[in-house]
């Protein structure tokens, strides 16, 4: 008789181990326990060991010494960026020429009739209004001089982007070569552009011009390379068909269905370009950006602002104009259309010219950074720490130094070193594959070796308290514009206004209601990083399968049980991707505060600009670029990195 027998029981895992996110942490945790030890015998102090750091202080100050030495006598310096400087200069010169001949009258015109024919009547009404404003305020000289280093900043920019997009667009390899390169280019503070720059071309309107040129151009190339590859195959198999060659194929299809990207990237080439522009004003770009420096300078905020509105409508008009034009919304484009617009504007031109009207009249000026300042004296009075109870705005920063940012910065700095690199792998493995994990601690790990380890967790403290207070305001004001369309609403033009807004003019309101410190440079941050945070949390909460809401509503949940069990879970994705998206700009901000008291790197990256100390500068951008190399790891799952190609 055969027997039967009985089949082994399987080997289960408990539950708690069938998650892989639990598997790799506790990998992870033996990994420690026997790294750890061998760490510690090694190198017992906590803070990063000097022997593990690398001094590049004499390498980079040998290189800035040779460029200095050099600049006025080497063919590299005579024949190519000496031209490439004259170039620069004359084309900027000759802008702002046509833009004074054409007068205040001709100027404003002419804007107004390229919104209308780009986006209609409605926004050619505003573009006017907002260059009146800008001679109202007795900012018309500056503002021109501002317009003139953009118009060639951004025709720069266009030209290589689209060149760099066109080459990864149609290349496999030459797409996987750039990356990193595009990577490092919007990653690196626009501080560390500055300082390498001024090196070459000196202080002046070339240096501002070209490092506005490396900030701005990889939004073109990004969008450039995406519109190409996204190009639909069906028409490109139909060309192809029909015999066209590669160039043919080019220009016919994969261009014009690139149109809407391609238009997308100018708008992000221009804002990227005019937030550049106003910080280069550190390195004499004059314009609209040199009198917000030199007023926050002295702290005259009246002064700040009065500069920092006409930016403000600058790029608000330069974002609706382009963007208009991108989403086809405005008028048909004809070409006489187009003839009759132009000889409008130098009809208006000639007319003011003739009439000895070119420059903005005094007497139409108004002061406002006289009232401004009042109404800031009566702030820095009432508000500032006059306030009964709960304090003054002052004693809130005070606090908010004391109770948050300081314990913060001395925790992660009393942190032996090895176990901020296990926090960091511990953070990043389990959303990533260890290939994540790696990049992340490197990244962390070459910031120590750079000798900057405790400034890097200073800046490092202020980003996370920033990016924690971003995400309660903007997930929480999310979910409210999600849940109320009239509060979307009206949430919609103050987005639009606080995303249009450069980086530096964040700055003005802050130090009149906090003074200087690292809690204004964190509220500055806050404010930046707050819209792109309400915007991707709401619409990713719209976005939500109806569906799901209908059957959580058939099973009687109240509507806040189907927002904590149904909508966000399901808005996962979009909500850490806007966690990502804060890190990524509050850092920006962060580094920028340096210059109102912010410390750590970013007053290392503004030292070394202002003292031409290369070493300091480029070692503390370096590092910064490593931060949020690291945070970018951290809080970006593999799978949406894998879609989007990085």
């Amino acid at each position: 008789m055969a027997t039967v027998t009985a089949p082994s029981p399987r080997l289960t895992l408990p539950a708690p181990l069938k998650h892989q996110a639990v598997r790799k942490l506790l990998l992870l945790a033996l990994a420690a326990a026997i790294l750890v030890p061998l760490a510690n015998a090694r190198w017992s102090s906590g803070s990063w060991p000097d022997a593990l750091t690398v001094d590049l202080t004499k390498p980079l100050t040998g290189a800035s010494d040779w460029i200095i030495d050099n600049r006025d006598s080497h063919p590299l310096f005579l024949y190519f960026f000496g031209y490439l400087s004259n170039g620069v200069v004359l084309s900027v010169r000759a802008v702002y020429l046509v833009l004074l001949g054409a007068g205040w009258a001709g100027v404003t015109v002419a804007a107004g009739l390229l919104a209308w024919r780009a986006a209609g009547v409605k926004l050619a009404l505003g573009t006017a209004a907002a260059f009146l404003a800008c001679g109202l305020l007795g900012m018309w000289v500056p503002t021109m001089q501002t317009l003139a280093l953009m118009v060639v900043a951004v025709l720069a920019s266009v030209v290589v982007g689209a060149v760099l997009g066109l080459a990864a667009g149609l290349s496999d390899r030459l797409d996987r070569a750039l990356r990193p390169v595009l990577d490092t280019m919007q990653v690196l503070p626009a501080f560390a552009y500055l300082l390498p720059v001024v090196l070459v071309f000196g202080i002046g309107v070339p240096a501002a011009v070209l490092a506005t040129v490396v900030y701005a151009a990889p939004p073109m190339a990004r969008l450039t390379a995406l519109g190409l590859r996204g190009a639909d195959q069906g028409v490109l198999e139909a060309a192809d068909s029909l015999g066209a060659t590669a160039r043919q194929r080019l220009l016919t299809a994969r261009l014009p269905l690139a149109r809407r990207e391609l238009l997308l990237g100018l708008n992000q080439t221009i804002m990227m370009a005019l937030s550049m522009a106003v910080i280069a004003s550190v390195i004499g770009a004059g314009g609209l950006g040199d009198r917000v420096y030199q007023a926050l300078a002295s702290v005259d905020v009246g002064a700040a602002l009065a500069a920092g509105i006409p930016i403000v409508l600058l790029a608000v008009v330069l974002d609706r104009v382009t963007g208009a034009a991108g989403h086809g919304t405005g008028r048909t484009t004809r070409r006489a259309t187009w003839a009759y617009a132009l000889a409008a504007a130098v009809a208006v031109a000639v007319a003011g010219r003739l009439a000895g009207r070119l420059d903005w009249p005094d007497a139409w000026t108004v002061n406002f950074a006289e009232p401004v300042n009042r109404a800031v004296d009566w702030m820095t009075a009432h508000l500032y720490s006059g306030v009964p109870v709960v304090g003054g705005t002052a004693d809130w920063a005070g606090h908010f130094t004391t109770w948050v940012l300081d314990p913060l910065r001395d925790g992660l700095q009393g942190l032996p070193w090895w176990a901020v690199l296990l926090l960091v792998a511990a953070l990043a493995w389990p959303i990533g594959t260890w290939r994540t994990a790696l990049t992340a601690v490197l990244a962390m790990a070459a910031i120590g070796v750079l000798g900057v380890w405790a400034p890097a967790l200073d800046t490092l403290s202020q980003v996370l308290a920033a990016v924690a207070a971003t995400l309660v305001l903007g997930i929480a004001t999310g979910i409210a514009a999600a849940r109320s369309d009239r509060f979307e609403r009206l949430l919609r033009p103050v987005l639009d206004v606080f995303q249009t807004m450069p980086q530096f003019v964040y700055l003005i309101p802050v130090v009149a209601l906090f003074g200087v410190g690292r809690a204004p440079a964190v509220a500055a941050a806050v404010v930046y990083a707050l819209p792109a945070v309400v915007r991707i949390t709401a619409q990713g909460l719209r976005q939500v399968d109806p569906a799901a809401l209908e059957s959580a509503r058939s099973l009687g949940a109240t509507p806040g049980q189907q927002l904590r069990q149904v909508q966000l879970p399901l808005a996962r994705p979009a909500l850490l991707l806007a966690v990502n998206q804060g890190v990524v700009l509050v850092l920006a901000v962060v580094i920028i505060g340096g210059l109102v008291g912010g410390g750590a790197l970013g007053y290392d990256a503004v030292f070394g600009l202002a003292q031409g100390d290369l070493a300091t500068g480029l070692v503390a951008g370096a590092a910064i670029v490593c931060l949020g190399l690291m945070l970018d790891r951290v809080t970006q799952p593999t799978e949406r990195r894998a879609r989007n190609g990085a």
